[in-house]
């Protein structure tokens, strides 16, 4: 088990280097269902781990150009603020809950990803969110970070998409220093509640980097809306393995199932003009041709 997980890790990485987010999605149930940690040992590594691969992942991104200082390093400091509290906050909720509350979010998170921006409303790439509203959302994003041990890339990215107007390759390389910041901040907090295995948390934090290496080499050869799509699915599916796991295996195995149909429907009427979905959900008219 040893092995399977380190070589999951790499996947992690990728997941990371590639989206911006997901490895904490990735490495808290792979450290708890994998290597069979307690789900606050699991959540507490999954900092350690994350937080080091984005960290790696961050400095390839910047030097293709592909981070907005400004509002990383604004969104990562008041977000490890929320960070750290909230890695005091999980010594008083029970694990169980911690992680049908990150299954939770995922879910919420992404069908925002899926749905993605109207254009006749989209911001402006180039914009600049106030400073209050960026401090308040990164506030918030690293309770959640610090509390159930996620990175918060699968919250921060569509923050940076849907909000800030950022492009998916930027809104990937400015989640990563955020996701850094807000995992060393939630670190911080958990040590005063457990204790790491210091050997293992090395050897999966050493196999991510080496995947983070690799996805963010790929980062900027993929169409954005395409990565943003699969992001979405990525993360429904990684909640629908948890609440099988935390909840019942037939909630899972229900939560897949609707998963996979409603995939199949989106590709279908991607693909068929005929799809009578169409006509309840028509494409947003763009600023360019509406009248």
């Amino acid at each position: 088990m040893m092995v399977l997980t380190v070589l999951l890790a790499v996947l992690v990485g990728v997941s990371l280097g590639l989206l911006g987010g997901g490895g904490s999605i990735l490495t808290v149930p792979l450290l708890a269902y994998v290597a069979g940690m307690d789900p606050k040992h699991a959540i507490a590594t999954s900092l350690l781990v994350v937080g080091a691969t984005s960290a790696v992942g961050a400095v390839s991104h910047a030097r293709a150009g592909r981070v907005q200082w400004r509002t990383a390093l604004l969104f990562g400091a008041t977000s490890m603020v929320g960070a750290y509290g909230g890695g005091h906050l999980a010594k008083f909720i029970p694990g169980h809950a911690l992680l049908i509350g990150f299954a939770v979010i995922m879910v919420a998170t992404a069908l925002a990803m899926l749905r993605g921006r109207r254009t006749d409303t989209a911001a402006d790439p180039g914009r600049k969110l106030p400073l209050a509203k960026i401090a308040a959302i990164g506030l918030a994003l690293g309770l959640v970070t610090g509390t159930v041990g996620a990175g918060g890339g699968f919250l921060v990215v569509p923050a940076l998409v849907l909000l800030a107007g950022l492009a998916m390759p930027v809104a990937v390389g400015t989640s990563l220093v955020v996701i850094a910041m807000n995992s060393f901040a939630g670190l911080a907090g958990y040590l005063s509640v457990v204790h790491i295995d210091w050997a293992l948390a090395g050897m999966v934090t050493g196999a991510a980097v080496v995947g983070g290496l690799i996805g963010a080499r790929f980062a900027s050869m993929v169409n954005p809306d395409l990565l943003r799509k699969a992001f979405g699915w990525f993360v429904l599916v990684m909640a629908a393995v948890i609440l099988g796991e935390e909840v019942d295996p037939v909630v899972g195995y229900v939560a897949a199932a609707l998963i996979g149909l409603a995939a199949a429907m989106t590709f279908a009427c991607n693909h068929i003009a005929a799809c009578p979905l169409r006509r309840i959900s028509p494409r947003p008219t763009s600023a360019a041709g509406a009248v």
